[in-house]
This record gives C-alpha cells, structure tokens and sequence, in this order.
C-alpha cells in the first residue's frame, strides 16, 4: 500500500519532469522515501504533501546534471540528508495538537503511536471488548485512521478515547468527527460519537453528549454538533465507539474540537388559529374564513402560521372529499398564497387534493413569497376517510425553510408514533398539525419522545403550541383566536438526568427489531 502511494507520487513528478521511474536517480529517490516512511512519518509526509519531492526533482537530479548528476557533490550530500533524516530523526506520533482546550487529530501512524499521543482503548469488559487497531487505510487527511472490529462478538461494546484538557465551564465547542464503516447494519446505534465533560476531581460534571448524524460525503459520514460545557468542567473525554456488531468494522479520522463563539439565537413567532366555519354553502367561504385567520397571524408579525384540516371542507354543507378536492396548485392554494406574500409569512394549511382519479387529504407548505413549496399527503387514513374513497399518501417529506427544517403531520397521523418519528430523524424542529380532531395527550407525546416542537390547529381539540417536552407555549382559546409563540430554535431543552434527549433518543433507538404480530 504505501510504496504504491510512494511509486504513483514519484512516477506524477517524473511525467512532468519528462522522465521515467527507470531513470537512475527515481530509482535512488524511491528507496530513500520508502526509508523515510518506515523510520520517519512525519518527513515522509513532509516529502509527499508538500514540494519537497519538486524540489528533489528539479534542484538536485534534472537541475542539469543529467545521467552523471548523481556523481556530483550536492546531489551526493543531498541525498544523504535525506538518508540521515529519515534513520535518525525522532520517530512521528499520532499527530494533533491541543491549545486551550481545541483539539485536532488526523494522523495515526500505528497503535503504539496513537497511545504515544493520548488516545486509549476502552470497554466494560475485557469479555466484551472489541478488536481495536490502527491502519493506514481508508483514512482522511494524514496517514492512518483509529479502527475498531466487532471481532465476530455479539456483545462487544467498545471505544476509542482521549482526554482533552483545559476545557472552559460554560463556553461553547464544535465537535467533528468522520467515520467509514464496513458491515453495519443499524449506524445510529451502532456506531457513537460521546463528548463525557469530566470537572477538576475527574468525576462527570454533567450527561455525556451524544453526537449527532452531520450527513457524508463517499463512504465517509460526519458526526458533528455545537455543546456547551458544563458548570464545573475542566475537561472532557473524547469517545468513539463501536458497539453490539460483530461482523461491523468502523474507522474513525479527522477528530476536532473546536472552542467557539455561543451559536446566535435563532428565532421564529410560530401562529396557530381557532377557525371553524360552519354553515356555509361552497367551500369558497371557508376558505375566506382561514384567510381572514391567517391576516390576524400577519399582523402579529408571524413567521409561520398553522391553519386546519381539510380547509376546502370543513363547514361546507352537504359534501365530502370527492366532492371538494381540487388540484394543487389551485384556487386555494392561489387565495392562501396570496395572504401569505402580503404577510411575508409561511401558511400551512390541509385540503382536499385531487390528482387524476385519487383523492388525498394532503397538507401544503406555502413560502413567504406565496409559491408552494411542499405538500404532504396523510399517510395514516382513518376508516372513515377510506371508506369516503380518500388514498394514503406514501411519505414523510421534510421542508427546509429560512429559519429551520419543519414537518407536517394531518389528524389521524398523531395516533400513531412512526409519523413524527419520521419527520424527527430527518431533522424536523417544528411539527405542524392539521387535526379536525384527537387525542392531546398523544399530540404531547409526539412532542415528548421526538423532542421538537409540535404546532396543533383543531376544531373539536384544541390549538396548541407545545415545547419539546409537552408544556404550552400557547393556546388560541377564544374563537376565532390567535395563540404565538417565539421559538429559539437553538435552544436545547436538556434533562437534568438524562442529560439532551433529541440526540440521545435516536442513538438508542432499536429499529432492527422485528414486530412478531406485523410481519405476518
């Protein structure tokens, strides 16, 4: 492997240089840098990252020398140099650097260098530990990367770790790590990043933070993740783990962290109205009545309003959803797409869709410049719609807007847990619930176990705005009503227990688990 890498960094400077690996003094150069690599890493990095080989080329074997350049006086105590440093120079450790509590390590020579710099192994168990080692491939920025192997067992739980010191209490670090995995199944349980926060005496000074998923690039992921240190914290534990997989391998590479400023605050008025209209007699007049709904959010200044279900329906007399589904875009997305341009606010509101001959109960997230852009069919169709001749959507879309990454659930969606587990996993920081009808327990609950917000807009149940962990932000009591609410969607809501449970849940989340009863 490394004198591939050595021979294809020789054989590009010969090419351009109009030469070949034939050439006597590649030759000389190729088995001094092969030299340099198994005494000395770090020059051999030096040699292979920088302009050093360049310099060789051109200075000392082309610098018109031809074929006796190698009889001359300077090419002889050059390439002596190069011999000298690369036998009796120090040998290279793991290389990173830690100032004031930052931390970066992208270099992994061997385990005995790796331990040199800091880093140990650890596990419960010695029955359950994994098999830990380090190699020079797959890896990112310098040579090597920290692997772990579940060694064929079941039960091996297992990390990489380091101990950083000089942490500040209440100052705010950006964690990064990658990771390359071969043969696991379940990565978000699997395979965890934690930040341990240790005080003075080396006892936990708060809850380890689970990192979380920061996307990928190739066959690399990213862990990454903003935290603040603890009251009392003087250090903290670095630990990259590979668990319960016994055919799994995981490299980890390219370990950062970073001290910097508190993230801004990040800050949106979420709207929910109390709008029921009754007694009309085409759905234009319901539709109106949302309208007039959503300009009380605009003038309070919302960034998001949530309107009700089925707003092409409800109040209209005499119909069902065959009756009133109309094509979205359409005349009331048209007529709510206007309302939300003249606000600068984005509208979410449930209707009756038709597309071809299926009817859905579908779910539009207009922008502030009054285009669509989402929907969201209900997945979880009540017997009820089923038999009115309503077809299930298919999905669990997510929207990115210019203040976070929302979802939308409809009615019959908040009796079942996998619809908001859904929307959480990709990310969703603001549930928004459509719903004629249900269950406030349930919809609390949604907002409990996912940790997001979850923004409700009924008719037989209240419209409510509820926190990550279940308590009322606001309620539009009054018919027709208005509840806001301001949200910090950087503020995180950690238990004094169990430490930040948006991240901690989704590591911890078993989905490899077959149900009996629904696999029939």
């Amino acid at each position: 492997m490394y004198k591939c890498k050595i021979v294809v960094k020789v054989r590009q400077v010969c090419i351009r240089r109009g030469s070949s690996l034939s050439y006597p003094p590649c030759k000389i150069v190729l088995i001094l840098l092969q030299i340099c690599k198994y005494s000395n890493n770090n020059l051999y990095s030096s040699v292979m990252k920088g302009h050093i080989m360049e310099s060789i080329f051109t200075k000392i074997i082309f610098a018109q020398t031809g074929m006796n350049g190698l009889q001359s006086k300077p090419v002889k105590i050059a390439l002596l140099a190069i011999f000298l440093c690369g036998i009796w120079m120090p040998p290279a450790q793991a290389e990173h650097t830690v100032i004031n509590g930052n931390f970066e390590a992208d270099t992994f020579p061997t385990v005995e260098k790796a331990a040199a710099g800091g880093w140990e192994t650890y596990s419960q168990r010695e029955e359950i530990s994994p098999r830990f080692f380090v190699t020079g491939y797959p890896s990112l920025g310098g040579e090597g990367s920290l692997g772990i192997s579940g060694a064929s067992n079941s039960s091996a739980n297992g990390c990489w770790q380091i101990l950083i010191h000089d942490v500040e209490e209440g100052a705010y670090y950006k964690f990064e790590a990658s990771y390359s995995t071969q043969r696991v199944t379940l990565p978000h349980h699997q395979v965890i990043a934690f930040l341990d926060w240790r005080n003075g005496n080396g006892n936990r000074s708060g809850q380890p933070e689970f990192v979380p998923d920061g996307g990928h690039l190739g066959k690399w992921h990213k862990t990454r993740g903003i935290f603040r240190a603890p009251e009392g914290t003087a250090s903290v534990r670095i630990q990259l783990f590979l668990r319960f997989c016994e055919q799994g391998t995981v490299w980890w590479d390219d370990i950062q962290l970073e001290k910097v400023s508190a993230p801004p605050q990040r800050n949106v008025r979420v709207g929910t109205v109390n709008c029921y209209p009754r007694d009309n007699t085409v759905s234009a007049e319901s539709v109106g009545e949302f309208c007039l709904a959503a300009d009380e959010a605009g003038k309070k200044g919302c960034d998001i309003v949530c309107l009700g279900e089925g707003v092409n329906l409800v109040g209209v007399r005499g119909v069902g959803y065959s009756d009133i589904a109309e094509p979205i875009p359409g005349q009331t997305t048209n007529r709510l797409g206007k309302v939300a341009k003249k606000w600068n606010m984005y509208i979410v509101a449930a209707l009756g869709e038709r597309e071809g001959a299926a009817v859905y109960n579908t779910a539009v997230l207009i922008d502030r410049t009054g285009e669509i852009i989402g929907k969201y069919r209900k997945i979880q169709l009540p017997r009820e719609e089923i038999e009115a001749g309503v077809t299930p959507g298919n999905a669990f879309p997510v929207f990115d807007t210019d203040f976070g990454r929302i979802g939308i659930m409809i009615c019959w969606d908040v009796q079942y847990a996998e619809p908001a587990r859904a929307l959480a996993v990709q990310g969703a920081e603001i549930i928004f619930l459509p719903i004629w009808g249900g269950n406030e327990t349930l919809t609390k609950a949604r907002a409990i176990e996912n940790q997001v917000h979850v923004v409700s807009c009924g008719y037989s149940i209240a419209s409510i705005i509820y926190d990550p962990w279940g308590n009322i932000l606001g309620e539009a009591v009054e018919r027709p009503g208005l509840a806001v609410a301001d949200i910090d969607l950087n503020e995180t809501h950690p238990d004094q227990w169990l430490g930040n449970m948006r991240h901690r849940f989704f590591h911890e989340l078993r989905t490899d688990i077959p149900v009996p009863g629904l696999e029939k």
